[in-house]
């Protein structure tokens, strides 16, 4: 921040990382409302999820209050995630790093920035989605944010930031729906051949429903990506509804099952179940929400960041699989988000960025 007395660096330092842990607060409550398509304002005042009693505003103190009251709500005693202290922690300490790196004005820009990457991460990790509210509208506030301070896309024309912020925000979008297309064709089936025969079940659940193979349990809709995705199931018994139809091969789309050729509604059915040794289910090489995510990776910090995050993320997310295949058996219906590793390809780009560029450039140019 240039030199500033060290009084004034210190006061505008504890006003960053206040600052961080109050917006560390507040996405929170977008961690936890957004993917349950709650509103973040309605009620106003922050809850219990387990008792709903909102809470008082001494119980709400970023940081502060979580220690106080040792992780549990003063109402009902119920746990409170250890993940609403390391949010907070983690906001604020991150608005401090990038107050310290930053002019002012790209500062601004990047505690938006910053924010949306957290925000995402957690959401993400939970619940396997990342909501438009942070992929679209984080476009939008990067366009917006390069216009106003075109030194985010490193050029002084407000003209020029515009246009090369769209255009990055546009290539983060087909880079990955470039990956997407391509896992389709090669990875678009998985061909699980289990080690004995095994009870399945597809229980309604509301608008979706529990599929049960085994110990393995999901909700029908985290197997469908595409309209054209069917789930296929060999059969040595097979129950549907009322009726035993024996050995048979069930062809599931999301919405009908296939038993040769008889289509049925899953609408009109409550249950199937049966005894499955063999099973082909859908596979995407990431979600439709990465896409989004990567653009608004792109009109924040521009094309180069883009090719980076998607490097670095496939790097990550490739040591963090082997990983978790080196310390225990994978099941087959595990899955790992993909957005993270783009939010920490672009974190890492944000502050590290052009001293890699740099030191690149010397590998090549000794």
């Amino acid at each position: 921040m240039g030199n500033t007395p060290a009084g004034y660096e210190f006061f505008f330092n504890a006003i960053a990382l206040a600052l961080g842990a109050v917006v560390g607060s507040f996405l929170n409550v977008c961690i936890y409302r957004l993917p349950l398509d709650l509103s973040i304002n309605k009620p106003r005042r922050s809850f219990c999820p387990s008792c709903k009693k909102q809470l008082i505003w001494y119980q709400n103190v970023p940081l502060l209050s979580w220690l106080f009251l040792r992780g549990k709500c003063a109402h009902c005693g119920a746990r409170i995630t250890f993940r609403y202290f390391a949010v907070e922690l983690l906001t604020a300490l991150l608005f401090l790093c990038v107050w310290k790196a930053f002019p002012w004005e790209m500062a601004i820009a990047y505690w938006v920035f910053v924010s949306l990457l957290i925000a995402a991460t957690f959401i993400d990790f939970e619940h396997f989605i990342i909501p438009d509210e942070i992929t679209i509208g984080g476009t939008v506030a990067g366009v917006i944010a390069s216009f106003i301070v075109p030194e985010l896309m490193n050029t002084a024309s407000r003209g020029r930031a515009l246009l090369t912020s769209a255009l990055s925000a546009l290539l983060g979008y087909v880079v990955l729906w470039i990956v997407l297309e391509a896992g389709k064709k090669v990875f678009g089936k998985k061909r699980i051949r289990l080690d004995a025969p095994t009870a399945f079940t597809w229980t309604r659940k509301g608008d979706d429903a529990d599929f049960v193979v085994g110990e393995e349990q999901g909700l029908w809709s985290d197997y469908f990506a595409r309209e054209t995705d069917q789930l296929i199931l060999h059969c040595d018994e097979t129950i549907i509804g009322e009726r035993n139809l024996g050995a048979a091969d069930l062809r599931f789309h999301y919405d009908r099952v296939q038993i040769g050729g008889e289509q049925v509604a899953l609408d009109t059915l409550e249950r199937i179940s049966g005894v499955v040794c063999e099973l082909e289910i859908p596979r995407e090489a990431m979600g439709r929400g990465d896409l989004k995510f990567l653009a608004a990776i792109g009109a924040f910090l521009g094309w180069r960041a883009v090719l980076f995050s998607v490097f670095a993320g496939s790097l990550l997310g490739s040591f963090v699989g082997l990983g978790t295949m080196l310390i225990g058996k994978r099941v087959w219906s595990a899955k790992l988000p993909f957005g993270p590793y783009l939010a920490l390809g672009g974190l890492i780009w944000l502050f590290f960025g052009e001293a890699l560029v740099r030191w690149y450039t010397g590998l090549l140019n000794p």
